[in-house]
């Protein structure tokens, strides 16, 4: 007497689009070490250039210190993607203020940056592709293979678009900051706003987002989209077992 083989297991699925995007949400994003690892060589740039008021040295020894913390995660074999980003950043603001010779000049790729970013996410919004449906789409499995899995449930998107209007506030309120102490060249003003507008400030957004996730419950629509559950076992033997 044969049995029929088991099959296999489905993987939990959240049953609401809130649910679903927290748990993308915290696979896409990164942590404190990120965090530390962008903000240090802005400390080090600003604690030097009020030291010496010499903007080459600052920038160097800045662009230094991203160097040696991205060795540091060669050399612990871990993710490089914050590091990398960082030392990115800091090669670009670096070579701003030693072309300018202001070091003011090292914030300027910073505010253009985020001033992108504010005109992107409106974009996004306004054509009904918010870009946090993008972050939700990263952190899902099959991205792959279908990327705007996430596109086709329409609670998905309106959740996301929510959400995408936090993104808007926080690039909004950077340059708010930002861009008059740019203009009255206050370089040790604008290490603080960089370090305190980065991470906490991502922080704060991430709070008032999962306090909107958490207050929301929009039921996933049924079919293929973003909410289906996917076998833990390879789908082209299960297709071939004999019923």
């Amino acid at each position: 007497m044969s049995s029929e083989p088991p099959r296999p297991a489905t993987v939990a699925t959240p049953q609401t689009v809130e649910a679903l995007i927290r748990h993308r949400l915290s696979t896409a994003l990164g942590g404190w070490r990120g965090s530390i690892e962008t903000a240090l060589p802005t400390v080090v740039f600003v604690a030097l250039w009020t030291w010496r008021q010499d903007v080459r040295l600052a920038a160097g020894a800045a662009l230094g210190v991203a160097l040696v913390l991205a060795a540091v995660r060669v050399v612990q074999r871990s993710s490089l993607a914050h590091v990398v980003g960082a030392v990115f950043a800091t090669a670009i603001a670096a070579f701003f203020a030693v072309r300018s010779g202001r070091a003011e000049a090292a914030f300027l790729p910073g505010i253009l940056t985020n001033a992108a970013y504010l005109a992107a996410t409106l974009v996004s919004i306004v054509t009904r592709w918010p870009a946090v449906g993008f972050l939700v789409g990263a952190g899902d499995p099959r991205a792959q293979q279908d990327p705007f899995a996430w596109r086709r449930d329409r609670g998905m998107v309106r959740v996301c678009t929510r959400l995408t209007w936090v993104l808007v506030a926080v690039y909004a309120v950077r340059l708010a900051i930002m861009v008059p102490l740019y203009l009255a060249a206050e370089v040790a003003w604008l290490g603080a706003a960089k370090i305190a507008l980065g991470w906490p400030l991502w922080v704060a957004s991430l709070a008032v987002m999962g306090w909107m996730l958490v207050a929301g419950r929009t039921p996933l629509e049924p079919g293929d989209g973003p909410g289906a559950a996917e076998p833990e076992g390879d789908p082209d033997e299960d297709a071939d077992r004999p019923a």
